[in-house]
């Protein structure tokens, strides 16, 4: 792919297609591609602003055999054989929307640890993250919050749930309406993307654990 021309209302149709088979031909043939893109684009610049060589992971869903994906997306850690046990960056879509997050997943065992370095420079990454930005605590459902609606103590319970709640994730970052006209503009999309990665890659380096020099 030379010219990355952004997403089309076909990128986001592929989730309304019945059939595990039809669905994922669809996901592989329509939208990974833009996924791969996305995902050697922005490893070098994520690398140098965390520290850490980033390798870029396109979702596969192969331990699916009967239910379709009803998202897809790409994902960046410091760790070339696999992303889920650590911090890391995603971009992907749901039907409705297109997300950018910094996200620890319930596989991680990370997450006592990065919890308790973000909850001691809580008033550092609110003043890193801006309002608009989003929190969610499950990457398998597509609602989020905005960080002006939960406040202070809203996102001092997440954190906190992250360090004592087995199955807790968080993740933080933006979300796109699958109609906003930016998605379909190529470098308008990829300087969105950028702007967005400025401020969480403040928070993976924010959540680094003070003992350990990289994940």
């Amino acid at each position: 792919m030379n010219n990355f021309n952004g997403f089309q209302p076909e990128d986001f149709r592929v989730f309304t297609i019945d059939g595990l088979e039809q669905r994922m031909e669809a996901i592989r043939t329509i939208v990974r591609p833009k996924l791969a893109y996305l995902g050697q684009y922005f490893a070098p610049s994520l690398s140098a602003a965390t520290g850490d060589e980033m390798f870029y992971h396109v979702a596969k869903h192969a331990r699916r055999t009967v239910n379709p994906p009803n998202d897809t997306w790409v994902a960046w850690a410091g760790d070339k054989r696999g992303y889920k046990k650590h911090p890391h960056f995603q971009v992907g879509l749901w039907n409705t929307h297109l997300f950018v997050w910094y996200a620890l997943i319930y596989e991680s065992p990370y997450k006592q640890q990065v919890g308790q370095a973000l909850q001691n420079q809580l008033d550092q990454l609110l003043t890193i993250v801006p309002d608009h930005f989003r929190w969610s605590p499950d990457h398998t459902q597509p609602d989020s919050t905005p960080q002006a609606a939960l406040g202070r103590e809203g996102v001092l319970r997440l954190i906190q749930r992250l360090q004592t709640v087995k199955k807790a994730e968080l993740l933080c970052g933006i979300t796109i309406d699958r109609d906003d006209p930016i998605l379909a503009d190529g470098p308008q999309l990829l300087a969105r993307l950028q702007q967005t990665f400025a401020v969480l890659t403040q928070l993976y380096n924010l959540g680094k654990p003070a003992l350990s020099p990289s994940f």
